[in-house]
């Protein structure tokens, strides 16, 4: 073998041992607050049905006798009735479905918000029509409560898109719209829920415990806080912030948690040649030879053999490596990103990648 050869080869092996070398952790804390909401924290969906006027002869017409109806029943409340027989044009009018909703913060009585609109009968585009005063109340079948009003002047959302629109600020708040966080039981309590994607038995746990250690001094060394399932962790008010519950929250939720566990995913997309690891996906020892390379990992050294060998070393056959060393190694001998999707489904098929493998 040439000694260009062999440099070049050695060059190979170098780049992936660097890169799956440890590295020293970072001293990284994230705040509850971006990983956790409280219970009654929630958006709310608003709907109802409404009459939008003006059209240029693009509305659901004069067969529609829902709309027609519809129209009868909007001009006897302004004092205008009239007749189905007297509506026979209704190319200017069409019924459609308001939907908006009120954010996790909530909402005050006379505040604003967004909404959208879509047709539902016949109506070839809403453009250039305005909304009707429509009554919008929850989802719930037995919410009847009247929350916002909306109407306005709509404004497409797209060349293809003629039949739908959104209205600015077309909705306003009828009443107060505040989530309701705080619960009585064993005294007055809030639930931390913990996102999806942090969820964890190990992370409710950890969230418990550093609630607990910083309120530990103000309560006398008693238990604030107490995981409920990997999700949820209870915790009680103490007396002294029963007056100012907001204030308590604010000072929970800017705790810091330090690296809070994620699940460990792997998400492929071949079409965008895109890999993304998340958490720490692990990889028991394998032998992998695709094309021009082979790579073991944790294993002993094999006999270099081949023009491109990489060398992944572990303690002993069975002590893992993580999957985001092994791209990275991969991306540093120029690996196409296809042959890397390949190897990655071929190790979760084979049982050596340890973690849920999204496909797209």
């Amino acid at each position: 073998m040439s000694s260009r050869a062999i440099l070049n080869r050695s060059r190979w092996v170098w780049a992936v041992c660097l890169a799956l070398c440890p590295t020293l952790p970072v001293d990284a804390r994230v705040r509850l607050e971006n990983i956790c909401t409280l219970q009654g924290q929630q958006e709310v969906r608003l709907t109802g049905l409404g009459l939008v006027v003006g059209l240029d002869k693009t509305g659901d017409g004069g067969k529609n006798l829902p709309t027609i109806r519809a129209l009868q029943a909007a001009l006897s409340r302004m004092n205008s009735p009239t007749g189905p027989a007297d509506l026979k044009n209704g190319d200017n009018v069409a019924v459609v479905m308001v939907e908006a909703t009120i954010p996790r913060s909530g909402l005050r009585k006379g505040q604003a918000v967004d909404c959208y609109v879509s047709a539902v009968m016949g109506a070839k585009s809403l453009r250039g029509g305005r909304l009707l005063s429509t009554p919008l109340t929850s989802i719930h079948v037995r919410d009847e409560t009247v929350w916002g009003l909306a109407g306005g002047k709509i404004i497409g959302e797209g060349v293809s898109a003629a039949t739908t629109g959104r209205i600015n600020q077309g909705v306003t708040m009828q009443r107060d719209a505040t989530p309701l966080f705080l619960k009585q039981q064993s005294g007055t309590s809030i639930t931390l829920m913990i996102d999806p994607n942090h969820a964890s038995f190990w992370t409710s746990s950890e969230v418990s415990r550093v609630v607990n250690s910083e309120f530990s001094f103000e309560v006398g060394g008693q238990q604030v806080a107490r995981p409920l399932s990997p999700n949820a962790v209870e915790v009680l008010i103490p007396p002294q912030y029963q007056e100012t519950p907001v204030d308590f929250v604010a000072q929970v939720l800017d705790i810091g948690i330090d690296v809070p566990h994620t699940q460990a995913k792997v998400i492929l997309n071949s079409s965008t040649g895109t890999v993304i690891v998340t958490g720490e996906v692990e990889i028991s020892p394998v032998v992998i030879s695709h094309k021009s390379f082979r790579i073991e990992i944790g294993g002993p050294d094999p006999s270099l053999s081949g023009p491109f060998v990489g060398i992944i070393e572990g303690q002993g056959r069975q002590s893992p490596q993580q999957l985001e060393q092994l791209v990275k190694a991969l991306n540093q001998l120029r690996v196409p990103s296809d042959d890397i999707i390949s190897i990655v489904r071929e190790l979760h098929a084979t049982g050596k990648l340890h973690a849920e493998l999204l496909d797209h």
